[in-house]
């Protein structure tokens, strides 16, 4: 995984509550196995018709919007366990999603795929989506190592909450394995005193 200390981005508004993991990707596109091309289907079905056609009028298809930060409704990643919506998400170019609240196993799967949710207030969020309506290119920035997700146009900022072990993990670039790695002469040393 990249390393995630700070991103300063103009965001994409996505102003829809309960987005669940079949419409961030739906079930048709789970036969891969692995994160590739997960990325183009990203909201497929909101983001072309039925005859495959562009929907110019979906925020991801709207050319005034771009950037690798999502702003989204309440409660998103609701829904289904799959794994594969993180994949999406972040294969399609997002390295935060902004939300007033995520389901724990998105959340969960966001960071072990280094995709940053940052939960911030409702009245923060409503803050962000008034900013981006009034000029989309409004950046924002998300600062994990101070916890701080600010709106530059107007400086308001809000702090997040985020596990210290996933923290440590984005800002390192670490999965598991390589969390544990790093601990290895800590974990010899252990092992070493306790045969002593």
């Amino acid at each position: 995984m990249d390393k995630f200390t700070k991103i300063t981005s103009s965001a994409i508004p996505l102003a829809i509550e309960n987005i669940d993991t079949d419409q961030i990707i739906p079930a048709r596109f789970l036969k891969a196995t692995d994160k590739k091309g997960f990325g183009e289907n990203l909201f497929r079905d909101w983001r072309f018709d039925k005859n495959g056609k562009i929907n110019n009028d979906f925020p991801l298809n709207d050319k005034r919007f771009s950037g690798s930060i999502l702003v989204a409704g309440d409660n998103f990643g609701c829904g289904s366990s799959r794994e594969h919506a993180a994949w999406a998400v972040h294969g399609y170019g997002i390295k935060v999603v902004v939300s007033s609240f995520f389901a724990d196993i998105f959340k969960g799967n966001a960071l072990n795929n280094g995709v940053l949710p940052v939960q911030v207030s409702p009245s923060f969020l409503k803050n962000i989506f008034e900013a981006i309506q009034n000029d989309s290119d409004t950046e924002i920035e998300v600062d994990l190592e101070n916890q701080e997700i600010t709106i530059l146009s107007n400086q308001n900022f809000e702090s997040f909450e985020i596990n210290s072990y996933k923290k440590t993990c984005l800002i390192n670039g670490y999965d598991d394995i390589d969390f544990l790695v790093s601990m290895k002469e800590d974990i010899q040393a252990f092992e070493k005193a306790r045969v002593e």
